[in-house]
């Protein structure tokens, strides 16, 4: 059976990293902790459940903090979580298995659930590398969002790591690296200025981002995931500063990348909708329910796009064009897809009064 590391760089994460150490610990056999400056009980917490606890200076690099972390590791794989990553029983259980089967693996994907609905199911999800083989080449790099390009025989498992993060506030962290990187003149590859971007947009900074997208998006380096994600927040940008025809532009350009995604029709149905032109966010929405799920290894999945969401849209809008009929049947489409929704169960209630009034 392999052996797995648990190799977390952790700074003021005393209110999570008991939770997350908790929901891993039986199904490690390592732990590494090392702290990047906490000021709080982190470190303390940390020594309930290991005694492998380092100290590493922060030099605004995360790559530079998690190649530290790995090179404390000594089990066959190293793997990573973050202080606000939780794994559920089911996927602990899962992974004490897959620790049997890892013969002539390099790097296990696993994948990454950020966002979830009313029961808790995920409904934003991708891929990312979460166990490597210690005796292979890998490396994190980008000083922030930091990635391993994993090399050598790459095993996609059916374990899942759930986000829980408890942060209400989105800080300017991330950013202020960024632009001490620009500052510098450190030249930045292509994954950098999307992630630059974006994070002038999460602090609303949305001329500058669009800026940055734009560079990002004439550039013929970059994943394509990243270019059709840039397309959708650039749409955004524009949105935020009243522009919509560039805004459905700058959507429409991603189709040059793939053929039209569900979530990016759905974008283009809510703008339509906004504008109160519901013949056309129709058309949208209903391509969203049409349009293929791609391979969920290849990038972002928004589950909610391809189902609840187009059809709790075109519920509203065949309601305004007055087809009650239409309107209630996706209604209750939409139920499938989340009969927890309080949005559904209000449609209902709805449509029950218009068929007392003999409306439909």
């Amino acid at each position: 059976m392999a052996t797995i590391s648990l190799c977390m760089i952790v700074k003021n994460e005393e209110k999570v990293l008991g939770r997350c150490l908790d929901s891993i610990k039986e199904a490690v056999d390592e732990i590494i902790i090392v702290d990047t400056g906490s000021t709080d009980k982190t470190k303390e917490t940390a020594a309930k459940y290991t005694d492998n606890i380092f100290d590493f200076e922060w030099i605004d690099d995360f790559s530079a903090a998690r190649n530290y972390a790995f090179s404390k590791g000594k089990c066959d794989f190293l793997m990573w979580l973050d202080a606000d990553d939780v794994v559920t029983s089911e996927n602990a259980e899962k992974l004490l298995r897959l620790k049997e089967n890892l013969e002539g693996v390099d790097a296990v994907m696993m994948k990454y659930n950020t966002a979830f609905d009313e029961t808790g199911s995920p409904v934003f999800s991708y891929y990312r590398e979460r166990l490597l083989r210690r005796d292979m080449p890998h490396r994190w790099k980008g000083r922030v969002h930091e990635a391993i390009e994993c090399k050598g025989n790459i095993l996609y498992s059916d374990v899942e790591i759930n986000h829980a993060s408890i942060k209400t506030e989105y800080g300017t962290r991330n950013l202020e690296i960024y632009e001490k990187q620009a500052a510098s003149g450190e030249k930045m590859k292509p994954r950098d200025v999307f992630y630059y971007a974006r994070e002038l947009y999460y602090n609303k900074r949305y001329n500058e981002a669009i800026v940055k997208f734009k560079a990002f998006t004439k550039d013929k380096r970059g994943w394509v995931e990243n270019k059709i994600e840039a397309c959708r927040i650039l749409c955004k940008c524009y949105l935020e500063t009243g522009r919509s025809d560039e805004a459905l532009d700058a959507l429409f350009a991603s189709f040059k990348y793939d053929a039209p995604r569900a979530e990016v029709c759905c974008d283009a149905g809510d703008i339509f909708m906004k504008r109160g032109e519901f013949d056309k966010a129709v058309f949208w929405f209903e391509l969203a329910l049409a349009a293929p799920k791609k391979d969920e290894r290849g990038g972002f999945s928004e589950i909610d796009s391809h189902g609840y969401l187009p059809c709790i849209q075109l519920c509203v809008c065949y309601d305004r064009l007055k087809d009650y009929k239409k309107a209630e049947e996706y209604n209750e489409r939409a139920g499938v897809f989340r009969p927890e929704s309080k949005a559904y169960e209000h449609n209902r209630k709805y449509f029950q009064e218009l068929h007392k009034q003999g409306v439909i």
